[in-house]
């Protein structure tokens, strides 16, 4: 048997789950029965999945709740079947991601640093990947910023990062408010930016939630994104224990 999937709207299939920076909520409905009255139709709080399938699993032993569904936070509608076999796959995959990006741009010698750090679970472990690289065609530390979050994306897409929530983090409320779509943005090259980290996300399946943050909470992608600027390349993984 394949992966649980359910129609994407942000294109093709998506196996919906529990993952991203912020678990994935769910709230669950189902129809009371009792005898004289039509079925009630009862709907719950949002809970993560496996609060959320465990409250489901006693109203079925109870005998009292007719079908019961579990409705993500995009809307997409699960089983008690499909929510057991969901939740069992999410394990094994990377979940729970937490990405925090940062660029910093050398004007003397137009080379920018891109620094990402991805916090993760797969299993009932924890990780934190760290990576930088350097680039050399940008011309402003606002080119370097996109860039240093497409390239974050790109490491999602080397771990096999699909169909998942994800807390991106950044100290640029620029590129954080313009992808919200808050913030205009009048820019030619900013615009093509733009462009291409919404598409690689639609090709992720991506959810995202985007959170700007302080420099000083930001300070390991800056510190990758400097180290870039001088030559110490880094691409590590490590298990938080």
């Amino acid at each position: 048997m394949g992966k649980i999937t359910k129609n994407n709207p942000f294109g093709g299939m998506k196996n919906r789950s529990e993952s991203g920076g912020e678990v994935m909520k769910y709230k669950l409905e189902w129809e009371y029965k009792t005898k004289g009255i039509d079925p009630i139709l009862f709907s719950s709080d949002s809970l993560d999945g496996e609060h959320a399938l465990q409250a489901g699993e006693e109203l079925e032993k109870s005998g009292r709740a007719g079908e019961i569904s579990f409705i993500d936070e995009i809307g997409t509608s699960w089983t008690l079947k499909e929510m057991r076999k969901l939740l069992e796959e999410v394990e094994e995959e990377p979940h729970d991601l937490t990405v925090y990006f940062d660029g910093g741009f050398d004007n003397y010698n137009h080379k920018a640093g891109l620094g990402t750090i991805i916090y993760f679970k797969q299993g009932k472990k924890k990780y934190r990947l760290r990576a930088n690289e350097v680039f050399d065609e940008l011309e402003t530390n606002n080119e370097a910023e996109y860039a240093a979050l497409y390239f974050a994306l790109t490491i999602l897409e080397e771990m096999g990062v699909r169909n998942m929530t994800c807390d991106i983090k950044g100290d640029s409320q620029v590129v954080l408010k313009q992808l919200e779509g808050e913030w205009p943005c009048y820019e030619e090259k900013l615009n093509r930016w733009l462009d291409r980290i919404e598409n690689k996300i639609k090709e992720l399946g991506l959810y995202p939630k985007y959170n700007p943050v302080g420099r000083k909470e930001n300070k390991e992608a800056d510190k990758l994104a400097t180290q870039a600027l001088q030559g110490k390349m880094i691409n590590s993984k490590m298990q938080i224990l």
